[in-house]
């Protein structure tokens, strides 16, 4: 009898802390989502760059045809998008904060393979299109589905956390900006940031962000900034960054929000010929892009150089605004993230010249975090994303400053936030939104 009391204990030990248990399997399945993300984040972001440049290849050789073919794409690739997987749509990220609601049926929509797939090509084909998108929130949709997959392979239960842990460590690896994939789940992805995710997001996190650090080198996004405001400048520019991006930053929000969710019968005509749309806001785009030559993509390369001190054109700034709201507008896959931040390095060109004796390059990042909060309104992410990505930390002080009263402002011009009011859309329509 002892010897079988002994054996059943030993079974019992091994069900509870053997290779199979619930912990173990928990842990091989974050394990195995933030490399698997922080590889396809990393593919992803190649793909993107090559697209966008192969597109500008093409610019420079044909000036004029985009003004055709930039159109003809928009409408292909949103008749494509509705036809297949319609929730993969738009930014990515209204998908994941919905997908919260229901884990585990949201593997069969919003967090599907399919989704994520199609998220990943045509978001890809919009840039070789000239679409003025970003890959941020597309990698966080992507991201997300991913750790959900590697959880059900492991056969852990999906829950909120799951979507949350993979959706920062998306951010993460798209900027190799760590500590914004944490503050990203606290502000935009969690509704109540629970004690019990702590762990999962900051172990997903770190997995990912070692990937990314481990394959692409410790880069800094947009190059390091060591300028620094005297405490006295900041004090002039801090107040006039934050309302001028708030305001702007705000309307931005509330254009979009107005399109995607006003009962108003001319824009219900309008949403209801999708693919007709599409193609309009395409030859926006495309005229846009034909008469500037700088919106086209992402905008990364000349926000690089508004940062670092070059000279940009007056209308930078209002045309990138332009260009990523039409191409937002149009129901293309793509995110927001990067095309804000080069508005925003537009509106900080602009407000170098109210301020002439200060460096150029903190104007400019103020500028760019007034704007970037005032669209996003998470105020914490968008200061840890500017301070990694461009090594300013001598400027956190003020960045946090402009960044608050941006986001008070934006408020005051469009109430809900940007992407809490999209989310609504990709929500069971017998479920409650989550708080936020």
């Amino acid at each position: 009898m002892r010897r079988h009391g002994s054996l059943d204990r030993a079974l019992i030990l091994a069900r509870r802390h053997g290779p199979t248990a619930p912990i173990w399997r928990k842990r091989a399945a974050i394990l195995t989502g933030a490399v698997a993300l922080g590889l396809a984040a990393l593919l992803f972001a190649r793909l993107a760059d090559e697209a966008n440049d192969l597109f500008m290849q093409f610019y420079h050789l044909a000036k004029w045809a985009p003004l055709i073919l930039t159109p003809l794409a928009f409408a292909g690739l949103v008749w494509i998008t509705r036809r297949i997987a319609p929730e993969a749509r738009g930014s990515g990220i209204p998908q994941i904060m919905a997908a919260r609601v229901d884990p585990e049926g949201s593997l069969r929509t919003l967090a599907s393979a399919k989704t994520a797939t199609v998220k990943f090509v045509v978001t890809l084909l919009a840039l070789l299109a000239g679409a003025s998108v970003g890959r941020e929130g597309p990698t966080v949709q992507i991201s997300a589905t991913i750790m959900a997959y590697a959880h059900r392979l492991f056969r852990v239960p999906v829950r909120a956390s799951v979507m949350v842990a993979g959706g920062a460590a998306g951010v993460a690896a798209a900027f190799n900006t760590p500590l914004a994939g944490v503050t990203f789940a606290i502000e935009e992805l969690a509704a109540a940031y629970e004690q019990r995710m702590t762990l999962l997001v900051m172990t997903a996190v770190l997995i990912s962000g070692m990937v990314s650090l481990g394959l692409a080198g410790d880069y800094v996004y947009f190059g390091a900034m060591t300028d620094t405001l005297a405490f006295g400048r900041a004090l002039l520019v801090v107040p006039v960054a934050g309302i001028v991006g708030g305001i702007t930053g705000g309307l931005f929000s509330r254009l979009m929000l107005d399109f995607n969710v006003s009962r108003r019968a001319p824009i219900l005509w309008v949403r209801a010929r999708p693919v007709r749309t599409a193609a309009v806001m395409g030859l926006i785009v495309a005229g846009i892009g034909c008469a500037t030559g700088l919106t086209w993509g992402t905008s990364y390369e000349p926000a690089r150089l508004i940062i670092i001190g070059a000279d940009a054109p007056a209308w930078f700034g209002p045309a990138k605004f332009a260009a990523t709201l039409a191409t937002a507008l149009s129901g293309l896959p793509g995110g927001i993230f990067a095309p804000s931040l080069a508005a925003g390095a537009g509106l900080g060109d602009l407000l170098r010249g109210l301020f002439p004796a200060s460096a150029a390059g903190p104007v400019v990042l103020l500028g760019m975090i007034g704007y970037f909060t005032g669209v996003v309104r998470a105020p914490l992410t968008a200061v840890v994303i500017i301070s990694e990505a461009t090594a300013s930390h001598g400027l956190l002080l003020p960045l946090l400053a402009t960044a608050l009263i941006a986001d008070s402002v934006a408020g005051l011009v469009c109430r809900e936030r940007l992407y809490h009011g999209l989310s609504q859309a990709f929500l069971p329509k017998d479920a409650e939104a989550p708080a936020h």
